[in-house]
């Protein structure tokens, strides 16, 4: 009975565990790749690639004569390997996907090749431990029926799975770290394996001195190459949030970076200075629009509150402006590392999904701009970029209200942009696109802005009136339309918003 009981304890950790590497992936890659759905399609491909392997190796290795003690060193062995190759993920974590980007690999390649390398031998070796798990405990009781044996076994595996991918997301990694949480797994998976060892080889504690001094010796060599220490200033259940000093002239200014993607810089002593030429744009185009008169904002993403900190110090605190920001720490960090401080003012900051919170808004709220700023990776989130989406805000602003929205886009190709224009000339009579003429700020990855409006602006250029001298010109009106009125461009829509794959041009390429 203490066997059985071992081996169902070890098929739900082990299930969890395996679970819980998965989920970590994504944040391990999202500081160098992002977070998007090519990152997350190559983790969960790789991983069930190692586990189906895994399966395979582990069906083959129950053949043969049935000797109890052969089955438990198996599993040992199975387990310690899954413990050093979770441990070899941070050993070459900081190497392997930088030596892909320096081969000069698209980013969708890149994120395939150093998923397999990190992350298919762990879940391999995972694998291997259900089937001969399950073998050994129909082995034991014979009486028990193979099928009810098996059924109890699976159903042991998925709830392990289950609790694996609920403990990650929502415990784990905002508590531990991913790095941490991976080096928990690897101590489990030891431990599991150090059980089986012993009782395979008769208590014999001197077959574990080899497994132990590899443990040692790469957590060792981990915590002397600085695996061990994540880049993250915090890991929240959203984001690897980092915070870097980019002060100059003695300027204290710092930036912020949710994954790989800078959001926003801000300067200590400057609030109104704004880094970000896509910031600055709004901040001229708002005040052309309304003049000295405070907008009432709804601003989509915090980021660094770049904007909002500066219209708090421009309008002395008399700027009716809310922020939906998904993420609290993000805010945190903002208050505590970037000189954010809404107190005093009429800035309201809510935590929360912004399509969400626009829609419990009471009927008659309505908002002079709406500030689009959201992004996953370097998209903008799929539910924040639909016609339904894109009605709401029309009935949420006033009639000479703007919408503004930061895009991102290959700038010989933007296929998504133009589609995104074509969804948003549904529901506003102008659309304009913005761009700096900078050609330096015109690489393959090339930052817009859209503004869907009923009142346009008939202004063709925009040169900077304060702050870092800088111009912004529209796109011709009759060249967007035409454009953006190619049939093969989907109108995005809640049941299909392909954003991935008319981005995929950009992410094929070297983002730059």
């Amino acid at each position: 009975m203490i066997f059985q009981i071992l081996l169902a304890i070890t098929i739900l950790a082990s299930s969890a565990c395996g679970l819980i590497i998965e989920i970590v992936a994504g944040r391990l890659l999202a500081p160098v790749f992002g977070m998007s759905l090519y990152t997350w399609t190559s983790i969960i491909a790789v991983v069930l690639a190692g586990l189906s392997v895994g399966h395979w190796i582990g069906g083959n290795l129950t053949r043969g004569h049935f000797v109890k003690r052969a089955q438990f060193i198996k599993i040992g062995y199975a387990l310690f390997l899954s413990s050093l190759t979770s441990l070899l993920i941070l050993l070459l974590l900081d190497f392997i996907p930088h030596i892909l980007q320096m081969a000069n690999l698209s980013v969708i390649n890149a994120i395939l090749v150093s998923s397999f390398i990190l992350f298919f031998l762990p879940s391999l070796f995972v694998g291997i431990v259900s089937p001969l798990a399950t073998k050994l405990a129909i082995d034991i009781n014979p009486q028990d029926e193979s099928g009810v044996v098996i059924g109890r076994m699976y159903a042991l595996g998925s709830a392990g799975a289950i609790f694996g991918a609920l403990l990650a997301g929502y415990f784990l990694i905002s508590t531990l770290g991913s790095r941490n949480t991976v080096i928990l797994v690897a101590v489990i998976y030891f431990a599991l394996g150090s059980v089986f060892f012993l009782i395979g080889y008769k208590q014999n504690a001197k077959v574990m001195i080899i497994p132990l001094a590899i443990g040692v010796s790469m957590m060792a060599g981990a915590q002397k190459t600085g695996a061990l220490k994540s880049q993250c200033v915090t890991e929240s259940n959203y984001f690897c949030i980092q915070i870097q000093d980019v002060g100059m002239a003695g300027a204290e200014t710092r930036l912020i970076a949710l994954d790989h993607l800078v959001h926003s810089i801000n300067e200590k002593d400057q609030p109104k200075r704004l880094h970000s030429p896509y910031v600055h744009f709004v901040d001229e185009y708002i005040s052309l629009r309304f003049g000295d008169r405070p907008p009432q904002s709804f601003f989509i993403g915090g980021g660094g509150f770049s904007l909002p900190r500066a219209w708090i110090a421009k309008y002395q605190g008399k700027a009716d402006i809310t922020i939906a920001e998904i993420d609290p720490k993000v805010t945190d960090i903002a208050k505590a590392k970037l000189w954010f401080s809404p107190d005093g003012s009429k800035t309201k900051v809510i935590h929360g999904d912004a399509r969400y919170e626009l829609n419990k808004l009471a009927d008659d709220v309505k908002f002079d701009l709406v500030f689009g700023d959201a992004f996953q990776d370097i998209s903008i989130p799929e539910h924040l970029v639909t016609q339904e989406f894109n009605d709401l805000i029309a009935r949420r602003l006033h009639d000479d209200g703007v919408y503004l929205v930061n895009v991102v886009d290959n700038a010989k190709r933007p296929l998504f942009l133009l589609s995104y224009v074509k969804t948003l000339q549904h529901s506003f009579d102008r659309v304009e696109v913005w761009f700096e003429p900078d050609p330096r700020q015109q690489g393959m990855r090339t930052t817009f802005i859209v503004v869907g409006t009923n009142t346009p602006l008939e202004d063709d250029f925009i040169n900077a009136e304060n702050g870092f001298e800088r111009s912004w010109w529209r796109w011709p009106n009759t060249k967007l339309v035409s454009a953006s009125a190619n049939e093969q461009l989907p109108i995005l829509t809640d049941d299909r918003a392909p954003v991935d794959k008319l981005m995929s041009g950009l992410l094929l390429g070297n983002v730059r």
